[in-house]
Parts: structure tokens; sequence; C-alpha cells
């Protein structure tokens, strides 16, 4: 049985694309074969491996569910990931309750993916003896319910190892464009099982630009939410009414002293204003919308200058909409420069192919969206080792 994983908080879980694990971590051993992790019909007896945790995941003492893990950690919002390293020739890890595709590196190499795995305890064995590093990102969106993972644990023989943490830090904020919708698609119409598999949020550009930098990053965006409205005016949380919280029930208030990120990313706007209005919703004309939006964004800016006194804030949009997003979005961003606050900057984003799922940004497009943030956050030259 697993036991209490200990926890530290928080290193970058690297995306499979970006190898950079090499130039950051131990020294690794060649691997014969591709490893694979499987589910353990027997396990042998358990130490706890401490790990490092990247994004927003409650931690609660009692087994995860469909695990016998002594510690879940659940997890909602997108991009969360888990990270340890160990002496040894294998390491476990348990799996709860989820509706998820895990990405598993070892020695920063992928391996086979799991697609909603059976939970349980999972094995991942016969590496060569000597050091190892074990990662575990979720690629999906999980807006109905959190997944659930227990953690890493290694045979008593075997040593655990620390897993240098990263002082950098990057926080990304918005909908299904930062999510990575539907981003490994080569069309446009997907059915909406497929958009759940080709979504990959670690090949989107916020870890794409994190790994840049070899830094520690959360994803706080959910698909089709906005700051005042939802796409076509859906009822449910908007994206600023669900970012105080851990998970989307709104029980647990998110706070974690360690996270100061150096930069955050924001767009939002396309789903408050790509649809027309509909009989009944609160605002009468386009322009009650855009003042409503305003007014509520700029608050949100406030409120996270506030706990982010030297953070760079960097707010983009696309053309989409008809132009309609890149200027409110502007606007208030000029809003706030006028009222002094000379490190939040408006960075505008055009010429996207918009070629999967649903009209979402592409893998291409993530990639261009990248370069566009690295070379402003150059230019902003945040406060950051």
């Amino acid at each position: 049985m697993l036991e209490h994983m200990p926890v530290q908080t928080r290193c970058l879980g690297l995306p499979h694309h970006l190898m950079l694990a090499a130039s950051t971590l131990l020294a690794l051993p060649a691997l014969a074969a591709v490893p694979t992790a499987h589910k353990a019909a027997m396990t042998p007896p358990l130490k706890p491996l401490p790990m490092l945790i990247g994004g927003r995941v409650l931690t609660t003492q009692q087994a995860a569910p469909g695990s016998k893990a002594a510690s879940d950690y659940s997890a909602q919002w997108p991009g969360a990931y888990y990270r340890a390293a160990f002496k040894g020739s294998a390491v476990f890890f348990g799996v709860g309750t989820n509706n998820e595709i895990l990405h598993i590196l070892v020695d920063g190499q992928p391996t086979p993916p799991l697609s909603k795995p059976e939970p349980g305890e999972y094995a991942i064995d016969g590496l060569s003896e000597g050091p190892h590093t074990i990662s575990v990102l979720v690629a999906t969106e999980s807006q109905s319910a959190p997944n659930h993972f227990g953690g890493f644990a290694i045979p008593l023989r075997e040593k655990a190892l620390a897993v240098p943490q990263r002082p950098r830090q990057i926080e990304f904020i918005g909908d299904s464009h930062t999510v990575g919708y539907g981003n490994t698609s080569p069309r446009h119409q997907c059915t909406q099982e497929e958009i759940w598999a080709l979504t990959d949020d670690t090949q989107a550009f916020g870890a794409m630009t994190a790994a840049h930098y070899n830094a520690d990053y959360q994803v706080n965006a959910i698909s089709g939410r906005g700051v005042v409205r939802n796409y076509n005016g859906f009822k449910g949380d908007t994206l600023l009414e669900a970012y105080p919280y851990t998970l989307l029930d709104h029980k647990q208030p998110y706070q974690d002293a360690a996270w100061k990120p150096g930069v955050i990313v924001i767009a939002l706007g396309t789903n408050d204003f790509s649809t027309a209005l509909n009989p009944g919703e609160p605002w009468k004309t386009r322009d009650e919308l855009h003042a409503d939006y305003e007014a509520h964004y700029e608050r949100f800016l406030a409120q996270l200058r506030a706990r982010n006194h030297d953070a760079r804030i960097i707010v983009w949009a696309t053309d989409v909409a008809n132009g309609e997003v890149e200027a409110e979005a502007q606007k208030v961003v000029d809003h706030q420069r006028s009222a002094g606050d000379q490190h939040v900057t408006f960075l505008p984003i055009n010429g996207l192919s918009f070629s999967a799922c649903d009209g979402h940004p592409s893998l291409s497009d993530d990639a261009a969206i990248s370069d566009k943030l690295i070379h402003r956050i150059d230019a902003e030259e945040p406060l950051w080792p």
C-alpha cells in the first residue's frame, strides 16, 4: 500500500516536447528501453517519496478515491503536475478516480501516456540501477470533477533524492485558448470526446513559455468562461468567480505563501464578446456589456497587483470578434496604466490560424503565442533570478 507522500512545492513539470530536463537535473544513465507505467498487481514494502507539486492542488490526509494511497492530491484547474527523484530501479504512484490523460516522463523522456487510467497503484520498474527522475503531468481539462493522484513511493531499499526547485514562477490566466482546448487536432470539426482527447495543456503556450525560462507555472483557466459573461451567455461561474478557489466547488480558498509569480499572463474576453447578446441576459446593449467587462477586469487586475506587487502583468488578446476583444482588453490596460500601474502592458497577438477544434489555436499557434510572450517578457525585465 502506498504511504503518505511528504510534499514540497513547487517545481516545473516539463512537457514532453521540451527536453530541458537534461540541463538542470541529475546526470542520469541512458535507458535500455522506453519504460512503461503498468498497473501493479502486487507491491513490495514501500516508503513515501517526497514530491514537488505544480498547479493548484488540494492535499488531504486520506486515501485517494479508488486508490490505496494514504494521501489524496486532487486537482481541477489545468496543468497540474507531480515530480520526484530517487536512486533505484523502480517507482510506484497512486491514481484515484479521474477523467484525464496523464503524461509520464522518466529521466526527462516521455513514456506511453495513461488515458483514463483505472484507479489503483502503478509501477515503472526495470530501470537501470541509479538516479532517476519521475514526472506525472495532467494534459486534459476537467471542469466536471477533480482528478485524484495518490503520490509516489519507492521500495524500502531505494533512496529518495532531491529535485531542485526553480525560483522563477509564471502564472497563466484565461479561457480555452490558455487551456490548450483541442490544440493537437488537425481539423476544426471535433466531437466532445475528441476535444477531450486532443486537448494537451503540456503542449500549450503556457508550458512552452515556462519551459523557456526554466520556471514553475500555474494554468488557471477554464474553457468557455469570461470576465462577466460566459460563452453565448451560458450559466455558470465566470473565470473571475472561480479564480479564488483551489477547486471549482468553492469550498477551499486558494492560498499558497510560496506562490509569488514574477510574471502573470492573462487573456480574457473571447467568451464575453464572441457571440451576440441573448434575450434575458443582464446587458441590454453592447455598451453595457463593455462597461461591465471593463469595470470587473480592472478590479481583477488591481487585486492581482495587490497580491503581487512586483509582478509584470501582460494582458494579451487576438483580433477575434471583429477586433472587439482586442479593443476592450486594450482599454482595460490603458485605464490601469493611467491609474499608475506601469508594469501592466497590453500585447496584441494576431495572425493565428485557429485551425484546431472548434476554431481554437493549434500547436503552431501556441508556438507563435509563446514566441511573442517571450519577447514581451524579456522587454519587461521581470524581477526574478
